[in-house]
Formats: C-alpha cells, structure tokens, sequence
C-alpha cells in the first residue's frame, strides 16, 4: 500500500524491486497476450482521443490528446482475458445455461470495398480476397499510423465495422478474435457486468439456467443505452471544442479535408482535431459540383479539386456553440 504522501509520478518514492519485477513480468505477459490476439486476426485501432484542459470556470483553454502506454495496454490486456475466461466458462458447458455476451460480427464487404476505393486517394490499398481481411485491415491502419490523415482513415475503417452488441446468442467477438467474450470486470459502471456476475454467481451454485428470454430483453436495452451514452459523449466533446473555438475566429490553421458533401467540405484541423465546414458558397473564383465517385468538389471552369484527404489552410469565419457548427474559408 502506497500512502498518500508520497509520489509515484515523481522521485520521492522508490518502488520495492520485487513490485518492479512483478510489474515488469506482467508487462511481458501482456505483451505476448496482445501479440497472440493479433496474430489470430484480432483488429488494432489507435484512434486520436482528444480531451482538454480546463481553466477555473471549466472552459477548455488547450486541447491534447490522450494516448495509450504500457500502462494501459497491460490492464487492457489482462481485463480482456478475464472478460474471455469467464464468457469460455459458460458458453464451453455441455448443458447450455443462458447467458450474456458480447459480439461482433463480421464488418460489410460492401463498406469495405467503399473503403478500398476512398483510401486509393491518400496512396493506400489492401487486399479484399484474401481470407484474413483483418490482417490486410491491420496493415492499412499500421501504414497510416503517425500521418496527418490517420484519424480520418482510423474513423472509416472503423465506420466499416458493425456494432459490438449484448445478446445471449453467442456468435464471437470479430474485432478481438475471440470465440467467446463478454463484459465482466466493470460491474461498478455496467449494467451487464452486473448481470454477468449474478449468473456466474448462480451457475457456480449449481442453480438451474436463467431465462433466456429476460436475459435478452436486458442486453437489447443496454446495447441501447450504451448507443445513447456513445453519442452524448461525442456531442460532449463537439461541445467544448466549439467552446474552445470560440474565441479563433479570424485565426487560421492547416487543416485535412476530413468529408465531402454537395453542400460544402468538412475540414479537420490539424492541431486540435476540430471539425468544420467551408460551404460551397465561401469557395470563390468558380463554381464548384460534387463528384460523388471521387469524393470530391470540383470547379467546372477550373477543375480545381477540393478532395477527401487533401491538406487545406483555412480561416475560421464563425462559431456558433449552441447549434455546434464551425464554419472555415479556404486560403488559397
């Protein structure tokens, strides 16, 4: 037990040699964990997580990003085994006993294929026919990973996968490469984590199988909720970056052309990831139609291209917080 006076982010505390070892050896078991998931075909996404740093009144005044160490990677790791273990438990019984999973089926071939053709505009590809489309996946995101477009392409990818649900009808878990998976380690923040304990708790007692149907009933709902949580925290972070942005009109930045639509294109800028629009109406000098094949904007007199993935120096033109829209003028 470490006491509160001391630090363990500084050098007043010194870790005992045979807690450093134990970490460490958990550290290289973890790492031969992850390694073995990806090796079975289990998908690796490093997404950009933007978070912010607040000022007394609890408005942003700079945006970071928050990225996963060791650390992380080790709990990670080691929760997923659990999650695993207990999912294999019950769902390896020859008398089935209901239960709740957690799936994820195979991502769209057609979504793929869109994929296939929109990462061709930033010099990628990978290969639709092979067995082991997670592997050709992983290599598309590891080829990116680092470049100003890894966010956009991360979000893409990621938009081609289907939705990890609950359900008592266990078909694997894609996306982990699991054959059995559930959520068990976060009964303090999850409905279903609770559940899972209750029916372990009961079929280590020797109780009969719960009802499937209740069960089912339970997991639609929360797959729900947690649709609903997902999306409040999204228009959360929307939120404060348009109240970090707030104060930039005027200033300008280098920016990546993160969506193509008739109406406009949508521009992610560079140093904070904040998304958002230059209208058609603001892109002087011609007139410009939308390319759907191409995901582009294209000037009929010019043929100058504004094209998914191009990098763009814009102008912030206006903010507005309550409605959540940026709007950018390119910079020629």
């Amino acid at each position: 037990i470490v006491e509160a006076k001391h630090s363990l982010t500084g050098t007043e505390y010194t870790v005992p040699e045979h807690v450093f070892n134990a970490i460490q050896s958990l550290n290289s078991i973890a790492k031969n964990l992850r390694e073995d998931r990806m090796k079975k075909g289990a998908i690796s996404f490093d997404r950009v997580e933007v978070s912010f740093s607040l000022d007394e009144e609890n408005k942003p005044e700079s945006v970071f990003f928050k990225s996963s160490k060791d650390a992380n990677k080790l709990i990670e790791e080691f929760m997923l085994l659990a999650n695993r273990k207990v999912a294999a438990f019950i769902g390896n019984k020859k008398n089935k006993q209901a239960f709740v999973y957690r799936i994820h089926d195979d991502p769209d071939e057609e979504k793929l294929n869109n994929l296939k053709q929109t990462v061709r505009s930033f010099g990628y590809t990978f290969n639709l026919s092979e067995k082991n489309i997670s592997k050709e996946i992983n290599g598309l995101l590891l080829a990116c990973h680092g470049t100003k477009e890894q966010n956009l392409i991360d979000t893409l990818t990621l938009r081609c996968m289907s939705k990890a649900v609950y359900t008592t009808q266990n078909i694997g878990h894609y996306g982990l490469a699991f054959s059995h998976y559930t959520h068990f380690t976060s009964p303090i923040r999850r409905y279903p984590d609770v559940l899972v304990h209750r029916l372990l708790q009961m079929y280590l007692d020797g109780e009969s199988s719960a009802k499937e149907s209740t069960l089912e009933e339970a997991c639609e709902h929360s797959s729900q909720r947690e649709q609903l949580a997902t999306k409040a925290e999204r228009d959360s972070i929307k939120h404060m970056q348009m109240v970090f942005m707030e104060d930039k009109v005027g200033q300008e930045y280098d920016g990546v052309i993160s969506g193509v639509t008739d109406r406009g294109i949508y521009v992610e800028i560079v140093e904070n990831k904040c998304e958002g629009m230059i209208r058609v109406m603001d892109i002087k000098g011609d007139y410009f139609q939308y390319d759907m094949d191409r995901h582009a904007l294209v000037g009929e007199r010019t043929k100058k291209i504004y094209q998914l993935g191009d990098e763009i120096k814009i102008k912030v033109k206006k903010v507005n917080v309550i409605k959540r829209f940026l709007d950018f003028v390119p910079l020629n």
